[in-house]
């Protein structure tokens, strides 16, 4: 496992609600709401300000334990999955695209998850 921190934290949080507005919005709307919109958007703020400070941790000196590309590529992919579900909910007006925010949201904690192992720990056992 890992050492939770802040970022993780506060990424779970972020995450969570994304998830959980974009799917009450399913449930209730015919249409993506300003609701699932902003919390997606807000994954990705979340993930800029994340990979701006692991920028700054890798540069100041603490090492990542396991392969830094590794990281790197999955923080680059998980910058590119909110905004093309920002989008296709924006060009997709049915309640399904309310389903694409949410499942933006969960794919991004999946990752996060996934980045803080790599991080923390390396190579699991």
């Amino acid at each position: 496992m890992f050492a939770l921190n802040g970022f993780f934290i506060a990424g779970t949080i972020i995450c969570a609600l994304a998830v959980l507005l974009g799917l009450i919005a399913t449930v209730i709307r015919r249409y993506p709401d300003d609701w699932a919109l902003v919390a997606t958007a807000g994954t990705e703020l979340f993930l800029i300000v994340y990979a701006v400070a692991a920028g700054i941790r890798q540069v100041g000196g603490e090492a990542i334990l396991g392969e830094p590309w590794e990281f790197w590529g999955y923080l680059l992919t998980a910058l590119i999955m909110p905004p093309i579900a920002f989008f296709w909910a924006v060009s997709d007006k049915s309640r399904w695209a309310n389903t694409v925010l949410a499942v933006s949201g969960a794919i991004t904690f999946v990752m996060l998850f996934r980045m803080e192992q790599i991080w923390h720990v390396g190579v699991i056992a």
